[in-house]
């Protein structure tokens, strides 16, 4: 979140980095947009900006639920396989999960996405189901509502699954701009307040 002025008013907008690897496996940040409010609008104009800068194709997308963002790239790059993030799907089924209840039900959730086969991920899906839909309905009717979008991983290799499963190298790079946005803060308070003593 950034604090943005916009016709003489203040707002809070949220910053968005797309992260792209290209086909010679190199990651590059996409560019910067910041909205208050993000949904398939918003995306549409970010892809087609994207695409008017030379971006000729995506063909995997890892998106982590974000409002609109699944339609737009239909849109614009509709040959993009969408995957769901398998860890915000897992820290979202746990907000229904006692801290008691919560290693026995990650466990079985891993056999889920550590299948061999989407085939054999459903096979522990239905398993689960058997086991949890009497206590924690919800995370069973997402993963079944979601399907599609949570197995497109299982079509590439193992040894490449967990890079393209989750989202988690945005928010390394979020993380690291988060922590230098703080230090740069501290800094300038700090020689603000040392210019101000002289």
């Amino acid at each position: 979140m950034a604090k943005v002025r916009d016709n003489g008013k203040v707002s809070n907008h949220s910053i968005y980095l797309p992260l792209g690897v290209n086909v010679e496996g190199q990651k590059e940040v996409l560019g910067m947009w910041s909205s208050p409010i993000a949904g398939a609008k918003f995306w549409l104009n970010v892809l087609t900006e994207l695409q008017n800068q030379g971006l000729r194709d995506i063909f995997f997308s890892c998106v982590d639920g974000l409002s609109g963002f699944p339609e737009a790239l239909d849109n614009v790059y509709p040959r993009t396989t969408v995957q769901l993030c398998i860890v915000h799907m897992l820290r979202n089924s746990f907000k229904f999960v006692g801290r008691k209840e919560r290693k026995e039900v990650a466990a079985e959730l891993k056999k889920i996405y550590t299948a061999v086969t989407a085939e054999a991920a459903k096979d522990a899906l239905v398993r689960f189901r058997k086991i949890y839909d009497e206590g924690f309905p919800a995370i069973g009717k997402s993963c079944e509502a979601y399907w599609e979008n949570l197995i497109p991983f299982f079509d590439y290799p193992k040894e490449i699954r967990k890079d393209i499963y989750t989202t988690n190298a945005i928010e390394s790079i979020n993380a690291h701009l988060e922590r230098s946005a703080v230090i740069e803060t501290c800094f300038l308070s700090a020689k603000r307040y040392t210019s101000s003593s002289i």
